[in-house]
């Protein structure tokens, strides 16, 4: 009995020592940049061609609960429409919980490597877990990334999936999942809104919903010209809920070309995901968007994933379809989007594109 376990446990450190030697926050990878962390030429941020000037939107939700909620639908529904990212101030989540959140997420990847290995998984079905890249098993180019991983709702049925270090990593992360998703909640009724449905819709069609958080850990590169944190990609939930930190690195496509997204202080950056997309038929966009990384200061960003539940049912709402706008995306179920979405990688929009209805007048 005691030799099986003393087997059993070391197999399980082996495991996880493998794991380990695949992360970048280990130090060991990032000396120099190996070929498979090197994109191709047209994928490699020139950054003489990113605009730092021309960015997205800011939204001020002071107003959306009360007398002046249609002035401020109407400017969250020109983001949608136009640029499909836009960042918010006076959202309600407090300054304190998100920076807490923000130090727990930093005192994460300081801690020893041996108090994380535990949490390494390359499967991507499971949930909470530590990992690299984005799919190490499919991706042809690796991402110049870290991250932890894990599912926030329903709170009280996930939280035990947590990290149990630091200590104070489950109190500081739930009270931040518990506002973050009250916020999710508000910006799904306030888009539904803004496309003429009823404020419930997205709210309903998601079914139970789910929510992940994720901590992307970006160490420094020796070559950022040649790497990227994440390659071009849209999302593939219903909206992503991040928030920066003070180390710029994420930009979007706005109007053809690279837009820098410099951080606010206390910001949070909101864009729509591919199944927002879907329910508009196309009135709103998810946009392409990467993370570059930089030679001499680790970021490290939190977004919150929110969307629906895997058998939640997804297609153009009703009153988006007539006979001037027919629909664009077949009916699915969303585990099938997923399943494809992390089977395939970040390859831009290919996914959604996927879905799509190919009429013959469009083609």
């Amino acid at each position: 009995m005691s030799s099986r376990v003393d087997l059993q446990m070391t197999e399980t450190e082996k495991d996880a020592a493998n794991g380990v030697e695949k992360l970048l926050c280990n130090g060991i990878n990032n000396v120099e940049v190996q070929n498979k962390y090197i994109v191709p030429p047209n994928e490699q941020p020139n950054m003489s061609q990113v605009s730092f000037c021309d960015s997205i939107p800011v939204v001020d939700l002071k107003h959306l609960d009360g007398p002046n909620r249609t002035t401020v639908i109407q400017q969250i529904q020109r983001a949608c429409q136009e640029d499909g990212f836009f960042q918010i101030v006076n959202h309600g989540v407090a300054e304190s919980v998100m920076k807490n959140m923000m130090g727990i997420a930093k005192e994460f990847f300081e801690m020893p490597m041996e108090d994380r290995a535990c949490l390494y998984s390359d499967d991507p079905k499971q949930l909470a877990r530590l990992a690299t890249s984005f799919n190490i098993h499919k991706d042809e180019v690796l991402n110049w990334r870290d991250y932890l991983r894990h599912p926030c709702f329903p709170l009280h049925q996930v939280i035990d999936s947590w990290p149990k270090k630091p200590a104070a990593y489950r109190e500081i992360a739930g009270k931040y999942a518990v506002e973050v998703r009250a916020l999710c909640l508000r910006l799904l009724a306030a888009i539904s809104e803004a496309l003429g449905l009823h404020s419930d819709y997205l709210n309903n069609i998601f079914g139970e919903h789910r929510q992940l958080l994720l901590v992307n850990y970006y160490p420094p590169c020796p070559n950022p010209d040649v790497t990227l944190g994440l390659r071009s990609h849209s999302d593939a939930g219903g909206i992503t809920v991040l928030m920066q930190g003070d180390v710029s690195g994420l930009q979007v496509v706005r109007k053809g070309k690279w837009v820098s997204v410099e951080p606010i202080a206390n910001a949070f950056v909101i864009n729509l995901g591919d199944q927002v997309e879907v329910v508009s038929n196309g009135r709103f966009r998810s946009v392409e968007h990467r993370a570059i990384t930089n030679a001499y200061t680790a970021r490290i960003s939190v977004p919150t994933s929110y969307g629906p539940s895997e058998d939640a049912i997804i297609a153009p709402a009703p009153s988006m379809v007539d006979e001037q706008h027919p629909a664009q995306y077949r009916r699915y179920n969303y585990k099938e989007f997923t399943q494809l979405f992390f089977n395939q990688g970040l390859k831009g929009k290919s996914v959604l594109d996927h879905f799509k209805i190919r009429h013959p007048n469009n083609e």
